[in-house]
């Protein structure tokens, strides 16, 4: 029962992403500095263009890993697998948390650790 509540927050983890993605890589410039707390003039410069596209390719891979693995493994291996893509959005999320913005803890780290949780509570129930 818990694998499918993991399955579903990794669902909606990897839609977000996906569309994180989408903004860092084609979004507005006046989007992309409101949602990252950047300042305008700094984004719309070419090279922070470049560096947010950057950005926007590991937020979509990400996303899509996620996507996958809710759709195609099952088992133990999913256990598995969602530990590890779980521990990655914790890492960089605490990380971007720090040094871009602390709303990043809410929106990657805090649905990372609920993640772990339930996967905490599977392996003990």
């Amino acid at each position: 029962m818990m694998t499918w509540w993991l399955k579903a927050l990794l669902v909606l983890i990897g839609v977000e992403h996906l569309g994180i993605a989408g903004l860092e890589m084609r979004g507005a410039p006046a989007k992309q500095a409101s949602v990252f707390g950047l300042p305008l003039d700094f984004v719309k410069q070419s090279h922070a263009q470049i560096a947010l596209a950057n950005q926007g390719v590991y937020n979509l891979m990400l996303g899509a890993a996620m996507l996958a693995s809710a759709f195609t493994i099952t088992g133990p291996s999913f256990l598995t697998v969602a530990l590890i893509l779980l521990v990655f959005l914790l890492v960089v999320g605490v990380y971007g948390g720090l040094t871009v913005t602390r709303k990043i803890f809410l929106v990657q780290v805090l649905p990372a650790v609920i993640g772990l949780a339930l996967i905490l509570a599977s392996l003990m129930g």
